[in-house]
């Protein structure tokens, strides 16, 4: 088969354990290099914390594998420095399209509103991504990665996990405060601990083909019901970077998988869909099955589960690699407070209880797209294709139609961690809710979210910032100044704050009119990017009490 990429070698070096005979300690151990345990381990590493990260391989995924990579996503790509080159290499998408039989039945836009940096979607093979997340990783002093080390055993007790490691030079032990597992779907450590993880296997198989070839479609989501050139099944076509085109054929649960992976079945397939005078090659072929399930929480003492480890959701609608992220991006500053004695361990529980719900929410719409695109009985099935035959005419229809609700972020507005609104406001940005970007002038770049640093924000709103009085600018400077800093920032339609306060410029009014904006008006952001809290004044003892409230110190 054609190959668009070169996988990389990365070298295993002897642990130093091995050399100097001796046992290790480790504040932090992720164990996994896909893209959650880089990301948790990056996070980490940018906050100033040694971190040591384990894989037990020696490359990047091999095959396209996770594709889809959301706006979201991207804006903690963008904190980590891999934001960029993914979005200049990928594919960038906003508008999806569903088909019944040979008709288009309607089709939607992710990126509706403009002002927003990065675009809905970004399609990428999983091996670019994790590429460009190693050679971030490499870059900081404090992140150590060893290739070829494989987890054998793992215990812990109240005050450490110790782990045994294999390598190519033997095995070794190590212990830490505290371990972060991102080692997949199938978790050897998992099992290694007797954890459970419950759900529901989905009974249908799925062919993915990875085709090289040149096309002048556009770069969009097309997904099919019972098309023509794959009667009774459905197909789903994205674009990725190096001309490569991604196909997920459905088979049935029947299919052999090793039947149907041959290229003999593959290319008739693709012919079928494409036409005969269509050339393309074939770059790498799977068949695939899913679940839809995750453990009863995801901390266990010292042990901390994120991504596939943690919950299993289908592929449909972009949720896993999406959400994995998200929990990285969840425990990393958590995680961090409690390292640096600031936040009690128990803050750790608001880390599962987030993403559980994530999980949750995921599983339900992983779920009921799984359900809609392979219904299980005839009746389900009359019921799905007279929907998609309305669609074509009718909104209401359109609605339920589920070809994959796409990855969006979690709105965490039941979270513990918020303080309830005492003012009134209108707009979304409620307590809990992931901020909206919008377009400034002034910072370290042309955005909102560019400025966002891993710690906590507060953004304070006139409409000039050069008449602010002294008392304001010193109470605003002060909150910098605690044992949790929060980093003041005067957002502004004109003008500049005094020293040291920076400024940003509203020119477009965005951020006035996504936030509800009014003279004084503060937004409390925390480190992953959710509203924390907002008051219609500044008053510093609240903010303070805010602050304690979110990290487990009230």
């Amino acid at each position: 088969m054609l190959k668009t990429y070169t996988y990389p070698k990365f070298d295993y070096v002897r642990p130093p354990e091995l050399a100097e005979q001796r046992d290790g300690h480790y504040p932090v151990v992720v164990v996994g290099a896909g893209p959650v345990g880089l990301t948790m381990a990056i996070d980490l590493a940018q906050q100033g914390q040694r971190v040591l990260l384990l894989d037990n391989d020696d490359t990047v995924s091999i095959g396209s594998r996770g594709v889809c990579y959301a706006k979201r996503t991207l804006e903690v790509l963008d904190r980590l420095g891999c934001g960029t080159p993914c979005v200049d290499k990928g594919t960038s998408w906003d508008v999806g399209r569903t088909f019944f039989g040979e008709g288009e039945v309607f089709h939607f836009n992710l990126r509706p509103q403009e002002g927003h940096q990065r675009p809905g979607m970004v399609n990428l093979q999983q091996y670019y991504l994790e590429d460009y997340l190693v050679q971030r990783a490499r870059a900081l002093p404090n992140l150590e990665i060893r290739f070829k080390n494989n987890v054998i055993a793992v215990e812990q007790d109240a005050e450490k996990a110790t782990l045994r490691v294999e390598t190519p030079d033997g095995a070794y032990t190590l212990t830490t405060d505290w371990l972060v597992v991102a080692d997949g779907a199938r978790s050897p450590i998992r099992r290694m601990l007797g954890l459970d993880i419950e759900g529901k296997i989905f009974m249908d198989r799925f062919l993915i083909a990875d085709v090289v070839m040149k096309a002048d479609y556009p770069a969009e989501r097309w997904f099919w019901f019972d098309p023509p050139f794959h009667r009774n099944q459905s197909v789903l076509l994205h674009k990725q970077a190096d001309n490569v085109w991604r196909i997920d054929f459905q088979l049935g649960w029947d299919a052999d998988p090793e039947v149907e992976k041959r290229p003999e079945n593959v290319i008739p397939r693709i012919k079928a869909m494409l036409g005969d005078e269509r050339e393309f090659e074939l770059e790498w072929v799977s068949v695939y099955t899913f679940q839809c399930r995750r453990m009863g929480r995801f901390n266990h003492n010292r042990v901390l589960f994120v991504g596939d480890a943690a919950h299993q959701v289908s592929p449909f609608g972009a949720r896993g690699a999406n959400s994995g992220i998200q929990d990285a991006d969840n425990l990393a500053w958590k995680l961090k407070l409690v390292l640096d004695g600031k936040a009690p361990a128990s803050l750790l529980d608001s880390y599962s209880a987030e993403r559980c719900y994530a999980a949750d929410e995921n599983i339900m719409n992983s779920t009921r797209s799984t359900d809609f695109i392979t219904p299980k009985s005839k009746t389900s099935k009359a019921f799905r294709n007279a929907v998609l035959e309305l669609a074509q005419d009718y909104p209401f229809a359109r609605a339920l139609v589920n070809s994959g609700r796409l990855s969006v972020p979690t709105w965490l507005v039941e979270s513990p961690l918020n303080t309830p609104d005492a003012d009134a406001f209108a707009g979304n940005m409620i307590p809990g809710a992931p901020m909206d970007d919008a377009p400034v002038q002034g910072g370290r770049g042309s955005w909102l979210l560019a400025g966002m640093d891993s710690q906590f924000q507060l953004l304070y709103y006139v409409e000039d910032a050069g008449s602010l009085d002294a008392a304001t600018v010193q109470s605003l400077a002060a909150l910098a100044d605690a044992p949790i800093p929060v980093l003041a920032t005067v957002v502004a339609a004109r003008g500049q704050a005094p020293a040291p306060l920076p400024t940003l410029i509203d020119a477009q009014e965005a951020i006035r009119s996504r936030y509800d904006m009014q003279h004084g008006t503060c937004y409390l952001l925390r480190p992953d990017q959710h509203v924390a809290a907002r008051w219609r004044q500044l008053d510093a003892a609240q903010v303070r009490a805010a602050v304690a409230r979110a990290t487990g110190n009230a």
